[in-house]
């Protein structure tokens, strides 16, 4: 049930690091009994609101009030010896003691003046390890638990504070959806007892049947509030997460060539406990372009690392008919797989064109110059800044600078691992060019990963779709918007 009076209200909260603006002018309440979505695509400032509650980041402007009284800049053990728990996305546990002694120690009085238990803390810890699903693990420590128990530790240490407010982190990341709806329930739990609690995550889908109300936020502001179902259709929402109208540019099917060029089996991948792939599957023809599309922290990075050789995967990646397994990323690189990383890494003190040259410094002078100009031909924003260093460009610039080096390698397969992040329509328009091109006038074949549909629908045979480490949709980009426009979110 519903207190009246909001036991956390945040007020006019901005932050800035530098010249970014990473929270600007962030204002919602929840009351006890209430749980508030706060979603956003990865950089939209959702941990950094957190922060700026539980006093890990001092705001620079804005008030934030627990059970009336303003709670801003203080100590982050001030705020929480006032009410605020918070459940982090990665375990923070003592891995020496076990985990009855880790709850234990969350009861303990946090005083340098009362360092004795007081009498029934030993049944208190007993009786939150069972409400969480822990009573059959007491005696162990955390480096033994499996990943969901580690989840399950954190959030029975934030109970063990018996919080008014909690701030939970990403929950539902890394966990099967059996672990997710128990973790569901146990989120849920915190509403009944009637506390308030700010539920953070990227995925509305995630937490759309768990929450009371959403509030969508992108590059710091907010773009939407009200219900799950009225947030997930919003149009704001709908661009900032697939990017507008979704549109089609079929050409004719490729003709199979026998085997798949790239063909992954049953391919999982692990960090530490959590894990990031789940039995995925997919192949890419010869001259295919495929697209990969997720929201952020779907798997689509991983999945990509696993093909280059960066990350250890258990499952079978096939290329030209053989195995990749234990080639090392260079090799991989070698054989004709180049990756376009999200992050670019370029060398900033280096100029464009050295760049580029570093790309293709395996080929003949001849032929890397002949590869050079082709490239700056399809960029031409590279040749009028060759000279310039690449920490100079304009973020759009570097993205082309990135995929021209990829492009400089020859490869056989083009990996592009979210190439619109963060870039201005009228750069969009720049590289969506430049794919048709390579689409429509060369044989490469490219797996492009993306968040934004609209970016990488016109630009793809065949689709694939990731949520939470699965692969749950194939098919061709004609029936996407049929089949998937409505649930993408």
């Amino acid at each position: 049930m519903l207190g009246n009076a909001p036991l956390l209200e945040v007020e006019g909260l901005t932050k800035r690091f530098g010249g970014l603006v990473a929270v600007k002018d962030i204002g919602f309440s929840i009351r006890g009994g209430e749980i508030l979505g706060l979603i956003g695509p990865n950089g939209s400032g959702k941990s950094t609101v957190m922060k700026l509650i539980m006093g890990i980041e001092r705001p620079d402007a804005g008030a934030v009030r627990l059970d009336g009284a303003d709670v801003a800049g203080w100590p982050t053990y001030r705020i929480a010896r006032s009410g605020v728990g918070i459940v982090f996305q990665h375990s923070r546990p003592l891995n020496r003691q076990t985990v009855l002694e880790n709850i234990k120690l969350a009861l303990l009085p946090d005083s340098l003046f009362r360092l004795a238990a007081e009498a029934g803390v030993e049944d208190r810890a007993r009786e939150i390890a069972e409400r969480v699903g822990l009573r059959n693990v007491l005696g162990r420590r955390p480096p033994t638990l499996p990943f969901a128990d580690l989840r399950r530790l954190e959030m029975a240490k934030a109970l063990a504070r018996d919080p008014k407010v909690v701030l939970v982190d990403e929950p539902f990341a890394g966990l099967t959806p059996g672990e997710m709806a128990a973790f569901a329930e146990l989120i849920d739990g915190f509403r009944r007892d009637g506390r308030a609690v700010l539920l953070v995550d990227h995925n509305v889908k995630s937490v759309s049947r768990l929450v009371d109300r959403v509030l969508a936020m992108y590059l710091g502001e907010r773009i939407a509030e009200g219900s799950a179902s009225d947030v997930m259709q919003d149009p704001t929402v709908r661009r900032v997460y697939i990017g507008g109208a979704i549109e089609t540019h079929a050409r004719p099917e490729i003709a199979a060539q026998g085997e798949a060029l790239l063909d992954l089996r049953d391919v999982e991948v692990f960090y530490g406990k959590a894990q990031a792939l789940r039995q995925v599957s997919l192949h890419v023809g010869a001259g295919e372009f495929v697209s990969l599309v997720g929201l952020n922290g779907a798997g689509k990075t991983t999945l990509f690392n696993a093909i280059s050789g960066l990350v250890p995967y258990a499952g079978e990646i096939r290329w030209q008919g053989r195995p990749l397994a234990g080639r090392s990323p260079a090799a991989i690189a070698r054989a004709g797989i180049v990756q376009c990383p999200e992050t670019r890494e370029l060398f900033g003190d280096l100029t464009v064109r050295e760049n580029l040259d570093l790309g293709g410094q395996h080929l003949a002078a001849a032929e890397r110059e002949r590869q050079r100009d082709w490239l700056i031909e399809l960029f031409p924003v590279l040749g009028e800044r060759a000279r310039q260093a690449a920490r100079t460009l304009s973020g759009g610039e570097q993205q082309m600078l990135a995929i021209a080096r990829a492009l400089m390698m020859q490869p056989k397969l083009l990996i592009l691992d979210e190439p619109t992040l963060g870039l201005a329509p009228v750069i969009l328009d720049h590289l969506s060019r430049a794919l048709a091109r390579l689409r429509e006038t060369t044989d490469i074949t490219v797996l492009l990963g993306e968040q934004n549909v609209t970016f990488a629908l016109p630009h793809a045979d065949r689709v694939y779709v990731i949520e939470h480490a699965r692969i749950i949709w194939e098919g061709h980009p004609a029936r996407f918007a049929e089949e998937m426009g409505t649930g993408y979110l």
